[in-house]
């Protein structure tokens, strides 16, 4: 007999329940499906071989983006090295077959941003602990292969820490990009639930290297709320954002993308998410986008613009 929905089977035992995922309040509910665009854009992505954070970490606006023609693109593979709590990239074994770098990524990022004609390029990546400089050379590569390509289009990055390396985030500020954004994602108090294997005062310093480095035009941070945390947390994670340089922060709310990662602990409502807006207008950001379904590349165009 199938198992009922909500049972997981247990070898030697009756079944046990798991628990199920709070009902999503209307705020944060996607938008309409549009199967037919993401179809036709997965499929151009895997013929070149490249992966977005849209449909690795399951984000809940991957419809809307795809249907308008833009895409967050993922490289150094699709296998993490970290295990955080919040994410549902795949995580992997460094050594195996899956982990060598596709040397013809940089280029196929490009070719595929010029397809979709992409006036502003957001380019992000997995963690790759188990390269010497993180990552950051291939980082650079893409970027400068999309800057031949495509020469009018801005180009976001979205770092990871690179283990504090700031000669790792050297190598990628000097290629070019005209955003650096490196996000903190929680509050300090949470880090060893939500980033076990990240320090909120690195990536602090990466943020403030970046400001001091000075080659992007725009430095940006940001940070998911639901996880538990207390307004007042999320304030301070602000003010530490903005004493280190940061220009735009961004604020959405944590959506369980599956059942092995941290429940969601409160939807936050969205006057609460305004509250913080104004709050992060006060300290002096450049930008402030806070909103249920805000993520870090959600809308980055908007972003540049308002600047």
């Amino acid at each position: 007999m199938a198992d009922s929905p909500g049972l997981v089977q247990i070898t030697g035992g009756g079944p046990r329940r798991t628990p199920r995922r709070p009902r999503l309040p209307q705020w944060v509910r996607g938008g309409a499906a549009h199967h037919e665009s993401v179809t036709a854009l997965k499929r151009g992505l895997r013929r070149l071989n490249l992966h977005t954070v849209c449909e690795s970490a399951r984000c809940p606006n991957l419809h809307e983006c795809f249907h308008r023609g833009t895409a967050t693109f993922m490289i150094l593979g699709n296998l993490c090295t970290r295990g955080c709590g919040f994410c549902s990239v795949p995580k992997g074994v460094p050594g195996k077959h899956e982990f060598q770098l596709d040397p013809g990524e940089p280029a196929n990022v490009a070719r595929m941003a010029a397809e979709m004609r992409l006036r502003y390029v957001v380019i992000t990546s997995v963690n790759r602990d188990d390269l010497p400089d993180g990552g950051a050379a291939h980082f650079a590569e893409t970027i400068r292969c999309v800057r031949a390509r495509l020469p009018r289009a801005r180009i976001e990055v979205l770092t990871p820490d690179f283990c504090g390396d700031c000669g790792a985030v050297r190598t990628v500020l000097d290629a070019g990009p005209d955003v650096f954004n490196h996000n903190v994602e929680t509050v300090p108090r949470l880090y060893r639930k939500v980033r076990p294997q990240a320090d909120y005062l690195q990536s602090l310093e990466v943020l403030r290297f970046a400001r001091q480095h000075g080659a992007a035009a725009a430095v940006k941070s940001g940070l998911m709320v639901g996880l538990g945390e207390r307004p007042e947390e999320v304030e301070a994670v602000m003010r530490d954002l903005r004493e280190a340089g940061v220009d735009v922060v961004t604020i959405g709310q944590y959506l369980q993308p599956t059942r092995r990662n941290l429940p969601v602990a409160e939807f936050v409502p969205p006057d609460r998410f305004e509250q913080y807006r104004q709050h992060g207008l006060a300290l002096g950001f450049r930008a402030v986008f806070s909103g249920p379904l805000v993520r870090s590349s959600y809308m980055a165009e908007r972003v540049w613009d308002s600047l």
